[in-house]
């Protein structure tokens, strides 16, 4: 079999956020924006970058506190409606894919594989930060947790989002900077490659995942690994 079909028959789901996409920048320039509107003063980014990958709603109740503000529950939908209109006009000022992803993409592609999107950013913004950074020719299915059953950690969004790909989930392999990842990977029974480089909510010797990879020059050896050779 030539190298260039070799993972035929095979999806690759990805996370979006911290794995795919560097989006910190616009996320917390968004919360900043937000807290200046209340004359509060900006996160750092250093502060609130771990928190990405858990959604606007909690970084928007860590600015506020952080600031020493108080957090009313009762005004969070309308925060976080606002929040969502600003990030959408500032989805891809900042956002970049990591150093080397679209050229793995392409190389994984261009071997036969499948590739998908497992993300707990909402549908509709995936769509909107992938389209912008011209990334969406090289995915066959973008699933947001409003698309399936039960969102990561659980498994069901990792098959789920493949079998929507048209791939089949007992060849599949889920890429991931965090434990929600990880254990989603665990809960699907299926191999994780886990990057270092992500917003990591925990040490990366305590993330999990089957390999681990600092840039994606390495990731063809990573998924060699965790296929078995």
């Amino acid at each position: 079999m030539s190298i260039e079909r070799d993972l035929e028959g095979w999806t690759i789901a990805f996370d979006l956020d911290g794995t795919l996409v560097d989006s910190a920048p616009d996320l917390i320039g968004t919360l900043n924006r937000m807290l200046a509107q209340y004359e509060l003063p900006p996160v750092p980014m250093s502060s609130a970058r771990h928190l990405v990958g858990h959604g606007a709603m909690a970084l928007l109740r860590h600015g506020f506190m952080e600031a020493g503000a108080a957090w009313d529950e009762a005004h969070a939908p309308g925060l976080f409606e606002r929040f969502i209109e600003d990030y959408l006009t500032h989805i891809a000022d900042e956002s970049r894919p990591f150093d080397g992803c679209v050229a793995a993409l392409d190389r994984l592609s261009a071997r036969g594989a499948t590739l998908c999107v497992a993300t707990n950013k909402r549908t509709d913004l995936s769509v909107a930060l992938i389209e912008a950074l011209e990334m969406t020719r090289h995915f066959a299915f973008i699933a947001g947790p409003d698309v399936v059953s039960a969102r990561k950690p659980s498994g069901a969004h990792i098959h789920e989002a493949v079998r929507k790909a048209g791939g089949d989930t007992a060849r599949c392999i889920m890429v991931g900077d965090s434990t929600t990842d990880t254990k989603a990977a665990k809960d699907a029974g299926v191999p994780c490659i886990a990057v270092r480089f992500g917003y990591n909510d925990v040490p990366h010797h305590e993330l999990g995942g089957d390999v681990m990879i600092d840039h994606y020059d390495g990731f063809e050896e990573a998924l060699a690994a965790v296929m078995g050779g």
